[in-house]
């Protein structure tokens, strides 16, 4: 019997002749063991698509993420999701016949660290990020992570001192008393669970390579205190204590990000791209608050060396599509 080739519908014309700017997949899971360590991955895969082309060939999406985890199970010592992404991006590019092919990836991670005082063994789960454009210009990447600490309210504070300061008056302490006892004494506030996320973003042709764990370092000391899933007594009035020492509003912690990469991260060119976040859970109230900054590392130099406002914030959208 003679076999028919099926026709490639997909290459078609399509009715509307329209292009579009993204199509591809959503919500692609995938569990990678890479060095003895599992990920467990999510990724989101999308290519331009012409005017002339119906649709894009969504097998081929699927075929090439798991070529690639083949890859990096085999070639690699340490999971780098941006590599993985531009790894997936350049060749869904290649497969798809597309100019433009974009990937991102969120991994959840375990890692171990001390509690603070005790020094008992506690495993947190962390979220890194990555991200690829490939385009006939090249290919960009971006690498993120989040992690969650806790933050003191600095308002609530002041007002709690202050009631605090006449009640000590009343009861006859002087002012250098007064002072004394509210600087050895951490004064309450309340407090929030905060969810920090940085991303950086690094041009074409560049080979600078940007380490998680100095990133989530950067985003876990913005906040007042980090969290621990596991903790003795001592370490949990050491969280405390420090917290209420270091109070600091969801824009303190933004802004703390921001200096904390332009400070730790000097090899970053003014080309980078930077975006901060920070979300607080309220306790006291119903809702929660938000704070973010995004452009390029330049005009973010600039603003923290001139203290002058910097109109232009270039977005992550922006930056991802080469207009920044």
């Amino acid at each position: 019997m003679k076999l028919v080739a099926s026709p490639d519908v997909q290459a078609s014309q399509p009715t509307v002749q329209i292009s579009l700017s993204r199509v591809g997949v959503t919500g692609v899971e995938k569990v990678i063991r890479v060095a003895h360590q599992l990920f467990w991955a999510r990724l989101e895969c999308f290519v331009d698509l012409g005017p002339r082309q119906k649709g894009a060939h969504m097998s081929r999406f699927e075929e090439t993420v798991n070529d690639v985890i083949g890859e990096v199970i085999l070639n690699e010592e340490a999971f780098r999701a941006e590599m993985l992404a531009v790894r997936i991006a350049e060749l869904v590019r290649e497969r798809q016949g597309a100019l433009r092919a974009e990937v991102t990836i969120a991994a959840r991670y375990p890692e171990y660290k001390p509690a603070p005082v005790s020094g008992i063994r506690t495993q947190e789960i962390y979220t890194m990020f990555g991200g690829a454009v490939a385009a006939e210009s090249g290919t960009r990447r971006l690498v993120g992570v989040a992690a969650q600490g806790m933050t003191a309210c600095p308002c609530a504070q002041q007002l709690v001192a202050g009631a605090a300061r006449e009640r000590l008056d009343e009861h006859g302490f002087s002012d250098d008393q007064i002072e004394q006892i509210l600087d050895d004494v951490p004064v309450a506030t309340h407090n929030q669970r905060g969810l920090g996320t940085l991303h950086i973003g690094c041009p074409e042709d560049c080979d600078v390579e940007l380490d998680a764990e100095a990133l989530l370092g950067i985003v876990e000391n913005s906040m007042s205190s980090e969290i621990y899933e596991l903790m003795k007594r001592s370490d949990e009035g050491a969280v405390v204590e420090k917290a209420h020492r270091r109070p600091r509003f969801v824009e303190d912690c933004v802004r703390e990000m921001v200096l904390g990469v332009v400070d730790e991260l000097p090899i970053l060119t003014d080309q980078h791209f930077v975006s901060a976040r920070q979300e607080n859970l309220e306790t006291i109230h119903q809702h929660n608050v938000v704070a973010e900054r995004f452009g390029l590392l330049g005009e973010l130099r600039h603003e923290l060396g001139t203290g002058e406002h910097a109109a232009r914030h270039t977005s992550m959208r922006e930056w991802m599509d080469g207009r920044g």
